[in-house]
């Protein structure tokens, strides 16, 4: 077998698949009379495809593929994640610009100790204590950074006291009154004010 030319062998494969052709067919035949190696060859690859032929057809278990695919590992994939991002532009955008507004706002915390205060008519200041005296009315918001606002008239607007107290008994507000003593709330409050003057501007 080791002496004849790789072409019979080929033949052989051509033969048992049934692609030869009748030349191919006639050359194999006449070379397997005078060749045993080869037509020892020829039995043995027979012989295979007879067994392979008649051997029972095995089936896998019953949802034997949704157990091995269950089994697998998940791969994250980032084309979703991109095709995400690609079909909510407007989300994606909003996202990013409260990102970086939120760090703008939060770069402008007040963490020092300096004592401000709204400027309004009817207040009253001592030290970084403002006081709306009584029977007086203030109309407009106050914002009272690091310090104390002690309420005993009226006020016509929001009171928001940053790193401060909010004292008031008898008192008349007819606005929101907000304490902020943490940075996240004040980044709230700085963007609930934006928003509102967006608005304003907006309507006018």
């Amino acid at each position: 077998m080791k002496t004849c030319a790789s072409e019979f062998v080929d033949y052989m494969h051509e033969y048992l698949d049934g692609d030869i052709s009748r030349e191919h067919e006639q050359i194999l035949k006449q070379h397997l009379q005078t060749c045993p190696d080869c037509q020892q060859h020829m039995h043995e690859l027979s012989d295979t495809v007879a067994f392979i032929k008649s051997a029972a057809h095995i089936t896998a278990p019953p949802r034997f593929e949704d157990q091995v695919i269950s089994r697998l590992p998940k791969r994250k994939s980032s084309a979703g994640i991109k095709r995400w991002f690609r079909q909510h532009p407007v989300l994606v955008a909003a996202a990013v610009f409260f990102l970086c507004m939120s760090a703008t706002l939060l770069g402008s915390f007040p963490n020092d100790d300096q004592f401000s205060v709204t400027k309004q008519p009817n207040l009253v200041v001592e030290g970084q204590t403002v006081t709306v005296p009584v029977g007086e009315v203030v109309k407009g918001d106050i914002v009272v950074k690091n310090g104390d606002i002690i309420v005993e008239g009226e006020v016509d607007g929001n009171i928001t006291v940053i790193n401060g107290n909010y004292m008031a008994s008898t008192a008349v507000v007819t606005g929101q009154v907000e304490e902020i003593d943490e940075m996240f709330e004040w980044l709230w409050y700085k963007i609930k004010d934006g928003f509102n003057k967006a608005i304003a501007v907006f309507n006018e």
